[in-house]
């Protein structure tokens, strides 16, 4: 994945050996411990870093993703304000996720 990170940086074209699609989105960042948050994704996976929350109509659950900043993720929780392209980024600690804060980034879809 040090490749793709590689090519992402110099953009989708050069990625496309490795990604499928380019998605633009504004991601945020979430942990396990948000009010109202179980710490169970929809998929049944604990949450944390490498579990994003997605819109499945956009990016199906089970999706593998690429994250430049972040990494390698996969598509396995939703949430209610994920609509359309916005995700949430699992993050481990609270520092970790008010470091990343909010952003626009281009994800990618991995093959």
């Amino acid at each position: 994945y040090a490749a793709l990170a590689s090519y992402a940086k110099r953009g989708f074209l050069s990625a496309v050996h490795f990604a499928s699609a380019a998605l633009h989105v504004i991601a945020t960042a979430y942990t396990a411990g948000c009010y109202g948050c179980s710490g169970i994704t929809a998929s049944g996976a604990p949450a944390g870093h490498g579990i994003v929350a997605v819109d499945p109509p956009l990016i199906p659950l089970g999706t593998k993703l690429y994250v430049p900043g972040y990494g390698r993720a996969v598509a396995g929780d939703t949430g209610g304000a994920i609509r359309g392209h916005r995700i949430d980024l699992g993050f481990d600690s609270l520092a970790e996720a008010l470091q990343f804060g909010r952003r626009p980034l281009t994800v990618y879809v991995l093959r």
